[in-house]
């Protein structure tokens, strides 16, 4: 697994065969990818993940892809985000709404994935950040700038070691991935494999209310470690 951040996109739809494959395509296509089920659930990831692509559904229950996309537009934080909507074919009026909205790029169902990943490289190519402008994690009262390695906490720096401000640039590059302690040490994150558990511990004591329980990074037994932000 890489610590180079890699464009980080968000997956929000209803079907859960066609997200999976989705999550699954753009993940061996250079892609991090988070996934939601809803509209609901895709603000509760916006709330502490930053996305450099949204890619979106039109046609979901409850509140669809159009009014999510114009939500996105109007409300503060996230006003930015490139937005790529899935509708479906020949919903000419889908189309024009969702770029009415505020959409940046549409792509009609059924596509071929590698037209997604054009359309996807295209849309991040017209909308690119500033390079100066780095990704932000945001999770409890801490706040990771993730291009600068620094980490606060309700505004106050918070003092990490080299090797502490690896291993959570690495996992915040892979929030919500179960990274194991081989893959966390080859990943070049300063930390040798036998040494992984005393990083985690001493980086857990600087996020964690409560080290001994903790809420973000967390131990998944058998497998390794998991940054879990709210």
């Amino acid at each position: 697994m890489n610590a180079e951040i890699q464009p980080h996109v968000l997956v929000v739809d209803d079907d859960t065969r066609l997200r999976d494959l989705l999550r699954q395509y753009l993940s061996t296509n250079g892609y991090r990818v988070t996934t939601a089920r809803h509209a609901e659930e895709a603000r509760e990831r916006m709330a502490s993940l930053t996305f450099d692509l949204v890619v979106l559904d039109v046609n979901m229950p409850g509140e669809d892809g159009i009014s999510l996309t114009r939500s996105l537009r109007t409300t503060g934080g996230h006003g930015q985000v490139p937005i790529l909507l899935l509708t479906a074919r020949g919903e000419a009026e889908d189309r024009i709404a969702g770029l009415e909205a505020g959409a940046d790029d549409y792509l009609p169902k059924p596509f071929e994935p590698r037209e997604l990943l054009l359309r996807a490289a295209a849309v991040l190519r017209r909308t690119q950040r500033p390079p100066d402008a780095d990704p932000v994690l945001r999770f409890g009262e801490h706040e990771f700038d993730m291009g600068r390695g620094s980490l606060s906490r309700d505004g106050a720096p918070v003092k990490l070691t080299t090797a502490e401000t690896e291993l959570l640039k690495l996992f915040a590059a892979n929030a919500r991935a179960v990274l194991s302690r081989g893959a966390i040490a080859q990943a070049g994150s300063a930390v040798a494999e036998r040494s992984v558990d005393v990083h985690i511990a001493r980086l857990r004591r600087k996020l964690e209310p409560d080290p001994r329980n903790p809420r973000y990074l967390k131990t998944v037994w058998g497998e390794g470690y998991v940054l879990w932000p709210d």
